[in-house]
C-alpha cells in the first residue's frame, strides 16, 4: 500500500461517526491524508503496516477493545501514531493506553474532532518542526529542503530504476 499521502485509518462500530470524521479530516487536509475507515479493529490490523502513519481508534469495540487493537498495531508498526477517542472519562484507562503507546487519549464531545485534527497537524509537521529548532532555519526553509530532499530522492529511485 505505497501512496503519495499520509494514510489515516478510522476504527469505529459507528459507521456514521466515522465516515463524518472522515470527510471532515479530507476537508481540512484535502489530498495529503488518505482516510480509511473501518467498522472494528480486527479488520484494521489486516490492513495495518509500515505505510500506516496515523489510527483513530476507538475504545469502545465490538469484539476486541481499542486497548487490545492499540497494542497490536503497535506490534505490527511501532512508528504509527495512534489517538484513543473514547467515550469514558477514565484516568486509569487513559494511562494505560498511553503505556501501550497511545499518543494522545481523546473524550469524544464537541471538542473532540478539532483537537484530532490539531494532534493530525502536528504529526504531519513534526518533520518540519524538527528542522526548524535543529538548523535555527526560518519555517520557509525547512518546507523547501524537505520538499527538495524529497524531489532528489524520487529522481534518484526513477535513475535507478531506469538503469
Amino acid at each position: 500500500m505505497e501512496t503519495q499521502g499520509t494514510n489515516l485509518f478510522i476504527v469505529d462500530d459507528n459507521l456514521l461517526s466515522a465516515e463524518d470524521l472522515k470527510h471532515y479530516l479530507q476537508n481540512r487536509f484535502g489530498k495529503d491524508i488518505i482516510v480509511t475507515t473501518f467498522a472494528n479493529g480486527e479488520s484494521c490490523l489486516l490492513k495495518v503496516n509500515n505505510e500506516t502513519h496515523i489510527v483513530i481508534l476507538n475504545y469502545l469495540l465490538e469484539g476486541k477493545n481499542g486497548l487490545e487493537i492499540l497494542k497490536s498495531i503497535k506490534k505490527i508498526n511501532p512508528n504509527t501514531e495512534v489517538i484513543m477517542l473514547s467515550g469514558k472519562e477514565d484516568m486509569g484507562l487513559a494511562i494505560e493506553t498511553f503505556r501501550a503507546g497511545a499518543k494522545d487519549y481523546i473524550i469524544e464531545g464537541s471538542n473532540s474532532w478539532k483537537r484530532i485534527s490539531k494532534l493530525v497537524s502536528n504529526i504531519l509537521l513534526a518533520p518540519i518542526k524538527i528542522i526548524v529548532r535543529e538548523f535555527g532555519v526560518s519555517k520557509f526553509a525547512a518546507i523547501f529542503l524537505t520538499t527538495f530532499i524529497s524531489v532528489g530522492a524520487v529522481v534518484f529511485i526513477v535513475m535507478q530504476l531506469m538503469k
